[in-house]
């Protein structure tokens, strides 16, 4: 008889053991899967993120510069893309004022007083406004700079404008690029390319 009993007790403690652990088992099992969701989780809320940090404007702000003697000369637009559409005459409407650029209208500064289609220029910042056609863009550069697009563009504020027959480019550039270059003493050329054409301007530093 007391064999009997001690064999029962051993069979239920045995049990109890043995359920303990398969409650504790599961206890581990279910912490280790909301480890893993919680990883998961965050995975992805870090993945959202960089996809975030790797998407660009699709008109970059950027700027050209370079020197003429000793001249800086600073440009400051913002770079709209090509993306497979038609550009001049069609997102850039021909005998029309144009900001030269995307968002806000591009400006350019001249650190020094320069002399541009003979009239004379003094040192400071102004609003680049281009109107483009099929055979001759006019150059203007206006003493208003700080605005959106070329909404408040007022030709009575117009500094000089300059006529220039356009380049045909071999190559597709895809985004509106402006370029500035020295020339020779004392002068310099400003490049703007786009699509494929070109149209530039001189600039002569004055003495």
């Amino acid at each position: 008889m007391k064999k009997y009993f001690l064999t029962i007790a051993g069979a239920f403690l045995l049990f109890a053991c043995s359920s303990k652990n398969n409650e504790t088992s599961q206890k581990q099992a279910e912490h280790s899967d909301h480890k893993l969701e919680a990883g998961h989780h965050h995975g992805s809320n870090q993945h959202g993120e960089e996809k975030e940090e790797k998407a660009k404007p699709l008109s970059p702000h950027t700027s050209a510069m370079g020197m003429i003697g000793n001249n800086h000369v600073h440009i400051d637009y913002s770079s709209p893309g090509k993306r497979g559409r038609m550009i001049f005459g069609g997102l850039v409407g021909f005998g029309q004022v144009w900001s030269t650029g995307a968002h806000k209208a591009t400006n350019i500064t001249f650190d020094k007083d320069v002399k541009i289609d003979n009239v004379d220029i003094p040192a400071g910042k102004y609003g680049l406004f281009t109107i483009p056609d099929q055979n001759e863009w006019t150059i203007i550069l206006n003493k208003d700079w700080d605005m959106h697009l070329a909404d408040e563009y007022n030709k009575e504020n117009d500094i000089v404008r300059v006529k220039a027959i356009p380049q045909q480019l071999k190559q597709v550039v895809e985004s509106l690029t402006f370029e500035v270059k020295e020339t020779g003493n004392e002068q310099g050329k400003v490049t703007i390319q786009w699509d494929q054409t070109a149209v530039s301007f001189d600039i002569k530093n004055s003495k």
